[in-house]
């Protein structure tokens, strides 16, 4: 009998990749950032970006990484998924990260990254239509997340809060 080998895709900052089974799909250094992962669960397909900022109009530089701002990422990401035969209709999504991984005084919103990663990711989402399943967001922890296409079960890991599936 023959098993297939699973393989672990690995997505970095500002990095986008999807993934099929029997492989699985995880990112790493999810601080401020936020993790989303879009699967469709009728083709057993994911993608997951890393998302480091809000918006791409924040950008000083005339080209950009799409990957980098929730506003293109996800646009991108579900792009790349409808590529491979998704339907936009199909897709949910799992978030995890957004956390505020400093105390700063004052009341200023720039510093707020965490939350406002969080808050682009949503309206994106919301936006397209697609469904939030479920979210590990905010608190002050780093996070590790990684997706399997074959299960839906998003594994986070919290730095020193340990392993909960999503």
């Amino acid at each position: 009998m023959v098993t297939e080998q699973t393989t672990v895709i690995k997505v970095g900052i500002a990095d986008m990749n999807v993934v099929h089974p029997p492989n699985t799909i995880r990112t790493s250094g999810l601080g401020s950032c936020v993790g989303i992962v879009l699967y469709s669960p009728m083709k057993s397909i994911a993608g997951l970006a890393h998302i480091m900022l809000p918006e791409a109009s924040i950008s000083k530089s005339g080209t950009i990484n799409k990957a980098k701002f929730a506003d293109t990422a996800i646009i991108e990401l579900v792009e790349r998924l409808e590529g491979l035969g998704v339907k936009r209709h199909s897709l949910l999504a799992k978030i995890a990260g957004g956390a505020q991984m400093f105390q700063f005084n004052g009341t200023s919103d720039v510093m707020r990254i965490g939350p406002r990663n969080v808050e682009a990711v949503k309206n994106t989402l919301e936006a397209l239509r697609i469904k939030i399943v479920s979210e590990d967001v905010g608190g002050n922890s780093g996070r590790t997340i990684e997706f399997s296409p074959a299960t839906h079960q998003l594994t986070i890991r919290t730095v020193n809060k340990g392993i909960h599936i999503i």
